[in-house]
């Protein structure tokens, strides 16, 4: 098939790269690249209006919109939020085109593996960064110890996306770079391991006080707390019969702590709505989730959690503003949707900032029969407040592969992810050349 035309669906924050690279690449490979989201102004930020780039206004939600757009391209790049994929995917499925995203498969994705199977398609999901280069990196080291005859019997593998050092002005050590609700809702539902042979299943309420001590050489100490599963990942990496794999997201120190108190506080609930919300203000919010009585809130938050006024958390939660008579923007909201509100104040990246990707898998194996810790490394800077390093690290594996299969590259067929060499073996070479690069110690 002569394939030209991509249509890229949305045209955030996590999207410049993608754009930029597709656009960089348009001129020799002879396509154009159609971007559709809600915003034209925000797809003209990202495509400096390129002779080979068209602008959509676009709903996804709108059928006839979809219809036309798919229809007419070749290759379809979803960067809509996980839930809304699957009509994408369905669009994608009756008019015979090929469909990347860099979210995690749900089990409707999956679901039509057959049929885009027998359709000669390819529905490549998990190709961003976590999940994404994280399945890639490590997949290249699995496969090379087994060549080497070795076979692991723990694998650890974390994943921040955090601030640089040199722009982190806040106590939480944290800024957005990424869908401000995910970060919000992080954490929802049961975490599943296995370790030392042993299932291990970690609840909401505990998710952010189980947390393991994670250091990246020449980059310091983080936090890292456990992913919703990492079960699944044993058949898909060929690790069956491994006794511990944990994935987990990192955080710098205090995060977790400061975190988890807002959980047990109930303002990350995202069950129920509080209306007239905008005639209250972030003290009175707090009030309304606090036992007791008086106003003495730090005091009565500390009871409700059993820690002193002198614990690092106190410093953080005064920080984000909410001990403060700062008014609740929103006119309802869930308490996540609040909270959330007043998050993106003050976690927004500033002009010049520099956000940071640190990655790390931990292999531990015999060699010899002597243990063996292989740590493999990645750490990532971004240039500036929209070429971020959530955003390279994102939307760069996406446009690679993209680039592969426009130019025939991939022979692979049905709902998959980036775990087989034909296809992380050049995308890690081409994101090593842009300075995408693991580093190893085996100790």
């Amino acid at each position: 098939m002569d394939m030209k035309k991509i249509f890229v669906i949305g045209a955030g924050r996590s999207a410049s790269s993608l754009i930029k690279y597709l656009l960089d690449h348009a001129e020799s490979n002879d396509w154009t690249v159609t971007i559709g989201d809600l915003s034209k102004e925000q797809i003209e930020e990202k495509t400096g209006k390129h002779p080979r780039s068209k602008a959509v206004v676009f709903n996804i939600h709108d059928e006839g919109e979809r219809a036309t757009n798919i229809s007419e391209a070749d290759l379809v790049i979803s960067m809509l939020p996980a839930s809304m994929h699957i009509e994408v995917a369905k669009d994608c499925l009756k008019f015979g085109k090929h469909l990347f995203t860099a979210s995690y498969v749900s089990p409707e994705m999956r679901a039509l593996d057959e049929e885009v199977k027998k359709k000669g398609l390819l529905f490549l999901n998990e190709i961003g960064l976590d999940p994404g280069i994280d399945h890639m990196s490590a997949m290249k080291i699995i496969h090379e110890l087994k060549e080497r005859e070795i076979t692991p019997s723990a694998f650890y593998s974390w994943c921040g996306g955090l601030i640089a050092p040199e722009s982190n002005d806040n106590p939480w050590g944290y800024k957005f770079t990424w869908n401000p609700r995910n970060v919000v809702l992080a954490g929802q539902g049961t975490a599943r391991y296995i370790e030392n042979g042993i299932y291990k299943y970690i609840p909401y309420n505990r998710i952010f006080t189980e947390i393991r001590r994670v250091e990246v050489e020449g980059h310091g100490v983080f936090e890292g707390y456990a992913n919703r599963d990492s079960l699944s990942y044993r058949p898909l990496y060929g690790l069956d019969t491994i006794r511990t794999m944990l994935r987990g997201t990192l955080r710098n120190p205090v995060y977790c702590e400061a975190w988890d108190a807002l959980i047990e506080v109930g303002l990350t609930d995202d069950s129920f709505v509080i209306e007239d919300a905008d005639k209250m203000t972030y003290a009175d919010l707090l009030n309304s989730f606090l036992p007791g009585k008086g106003s003495d809130l730090k005091a009565r938050l500390t009871d409700l959690l059993d820690i002193d006024l002198s614990s690092p958390v106190i410093p953080l939660l005064e920080w984000i503003g909410i001990f403060s008579e700062k008014p609740v923007t929103l006119k309802s909201g869930t308490p996540a949707q609040l909270l959330q509100a007043l998050l993106e104040e003050k976690w927004a990246l500033k002009p010049g900032d520099k956000d940071m990707i640190v990655m790390q898998h931990h292999f531990v194996y015999k060699k010899d029969n002597v243990e063996k810790n292989l740590y493999s490394s990645l750490v990532v800077k971004g240039d500036d407040m929209v070429y971020t390093a959530m955003a390279k690290t994102v939307g760069l594996p996406l446009a690679i592969a993209a680039r592969l299969m426009m130019q025939g590259k991939l022979n692979v067929s049905g709902v998959v992810i980036p775990v087989v060499k034909e296809i992380y073996e050049p995308v890690l070479a081409e994101l090593a050349s842009n300075g995408i690069t693991f580093t190893d110690k085996e100790i």
